[in-house]
């Protein structure tokens, strides 16, 4: 590939990279946890949005079972965010032909 052609394409990949900023902060994933007594929401920009806790599952006598929960619907949440962000930069990527680069944005190397 010709290097060249990457900076002709700096304005197209500049408007692209803007529109995806742009979707990351609309976009949100919810991961849960305990049969969903527990509910973590982030965005895009890996914000928390909300976490949402049934009553059943607080118990005073048991903080760390809850602590637990609640960092499982975290990571399942922060897993499915980061899937929808490559499947996101794929598509830009994808259109401008760039060449694959194994564990550029978080993919496998």
């Amino acid at each position: 590939m010709n290097p060249f052609d990457l900076l002709k394409n700096a304005q197209k990949l500049q408007e692209q990279v803007n529109s995806v900023q742009d979707r990351l902060g609309a976009m949100s994933e919810t991961g849960s946890s305990g049969g969903s007594m527990v509910e973590v929401e982030i965005n895009g920009r890996m914000e928390v949005l909300a976490v949402r806790i049934k009553n059943d599952v607080v118990d005073p006598n048991d903080i760390p079972m809850l602590q637990d929960l609640v960092a499982a619907a975290m990571g399942q949440a922060l897993e499915k965010i980061k899937e929808r962000i490559n499947r996101e930069l794929a598509s830009i990527t994808g259109e401008l032909q760039l060449p694959n680069m194994p564990g550029l944005f978080g993919g496998s190397s």
